[in-house]
């Protein structure tokens, strides 16, 4: 087992996010809040010792993780909210902070840069 220099954030969708999600043009499956959130993204985020200092950093990333699962469920931008902001990223995710990060496996990580850009 190995102490990594990270920690972890969850981001849970909430009702507005649902409501937009469900409501997209040529949409056939609705989705329950319980659906959405069963399966949520983590995040390493830098390690911190305080849940308030993981919610800054969220707060600085906020933009870019928006888009990042907005375009996990709808690739056309044009369907995504226009006037993104922190404040509706609040409105539409809940984010759980988790100070430690342990890892089971003695393999190495292998980091492979995402498509948006995000390291």
């Amino acid at each position: 087992m190995f102490i990594v220099d990270r920690s972890a954030a969850i981001l849970k969708p909430r009702q507005p996010f649902l409501d937009w999600l469900n409501n997209l043009p040529g949409n056939d499956i609705i989705l329950s809040l319980d659906e959405v959130r069963s399966d949520c993204t983590v995040v390493m985020i830098p390690e911190v010792t305080e849940a308030e200092d993981g919610i800054a950093f969220i707060d600085d990333v906020a933009d870019k993780l928006f888009e990042m699962e907005l375009s996990s469920w709808v690739s056309d931008e044009k369907l995504w909210p226009q006037k993104r902001n922190l404040k509706l990223f609040w409105e539409w995710f809940d984010v759980e902070v988790h100070l430690g990060v342990m890892d089971m496996v003695s393999d190495e990580i292998h980091n492979t840069p995402s498509d948006h850009g995000y390291h």
